[in-house]
């Protein structure tokens, strides 16, 4: 069976295709697909996302849901995150969408993302190895610890590349001072996770920013999934980059970096930070890079509340 899952994000909005074979209970990526229409864009709890970006969001919707009847998809699952969590208009949006294009769209908590997402991130490994799953997304961060049978910890952080950026780090390049408060700001939101998750655990980054900085390392300025997803960065390599991001412009970080970071120019730097002080607190050394994630994971889990696949394997 071709199921279609749709990642409603504050900064993108991602679509897969994604082919499941019931025999052996493996998903085969089809297609995966990317917008940036940023509908989190100077948006604050109870804030209204404007019409514009409805308009836009919309558009989206209805190029995938093309996408989604040629390649004859049986199930189509749509999922939205911090932008629609946060949105006080969320519920009209939802419910005009449904009545003009008949799409559902599901506004997830934050709790339920981060299980979705370590659910996508960490069922492909086919062991029960304790690991951690990092996503940076555009209006919050989820940090997941736990195996296939149990987690131990999940929260979701109310900051992401967008609101970093917007809150400390625009334009670019921003001040010394500028960089240095974004660091604090984060030291304090993120105090908890050195007391509760363990140092040094293998741990898996999911989302645009670990899967471009993957990009910058290996000098890939189109997008190649086949060279990104499980792939490794160290510490060393993301504070290099880091330390380049910090001096260029947008149009600069466009120029350097290619394709791969299109939609995503004046963000990388915030994202890069909001790692590099994750990996600083976990004491980690390196990372896996993962391109799956939450849209995988609702795939996932619609297959195993259908029992069309087992949990343990």
């Amino acid at each position: 069976m071709t199921i279609a899952s749709i990642d409603i994000g504050s900064n993108t909005v991602l679509l897969l295709i994604a082919e499941y074979d019931p025999s052996s209970q493996r998903i085969v990526t089809i297609e995966n697909h990317y917008k940036t229409p940023r509908l989190g864009e100077g948006l604050k709890l109870g804030d209204t996302i404007n019409e514009t970006k409805i308009n836009l969001l919309r558009n989206i919707l209805l190029d995938y849901k093309n996408i989604v009847l040629k390649n004859g998809c049986s199930v189509i699952l749509l999922k939205a995150t911090n932008a629609f969590r946060i949105a006080s208009n969320s519920t009209g949006i939802v419910n005009f969408i449904k009545k003009m294009d008949s799409l559902k769209i599901e506004i997830i908590s934050g709790d339920e993302e981060a299980r979705l997402t370590f659910l996508g991130s960490a069922f492909p490994f086919s062991d029960n190895e304790t690991k951690s799953v990092i996503d940076i997304g555009g209006g919050s961060t989820e940090i997941i610890y736990g195996n296939q049978k149990e987690i131990f910890f999940k929260k979701s952080f109310d900051i992401g590349v967008v609101s970093l950026s917007e809150k400390f780090l625009l334009p670019l390049p921003p001040s010394k001072e500028s960089i240095e408060e974004a660091e604090k700001y984060l030291d304090r939101i993120l105090l908890e996770i050195s007391d509760i998750l363990p140092p040094n655990v293998k741990t898996i980054a999911v989302a645009g920013t670990p899967t471009t900085l993957s990009c910058i390392k290996q000098g890939i300025r189109i997008y190649d999934e086949k060279l990104v997803d499980n792939s490794t960065l160290t510490t060393s390599e993301i504070q290099y980059i880091l330390d380049q991001l910090k001096k260029i412009d947008k149009l600069k970080v466009s120029l350097k970096y290619g394709e791969v970071v299109n939609g995503r120019e004046e963000l990388m730097l915030a994202g890069t930070i909001i790692l590099q002080i994750i990996m600083q607190k976990l004491k980690l050394e390196n990372i896996t890079v993962s391109s799956k994630g939450l849209r995988y994971g609702a795939v996932i889990d619609y297959l195993i509340k259908n029992q069309l696949m087992t949990a343990e394997r």
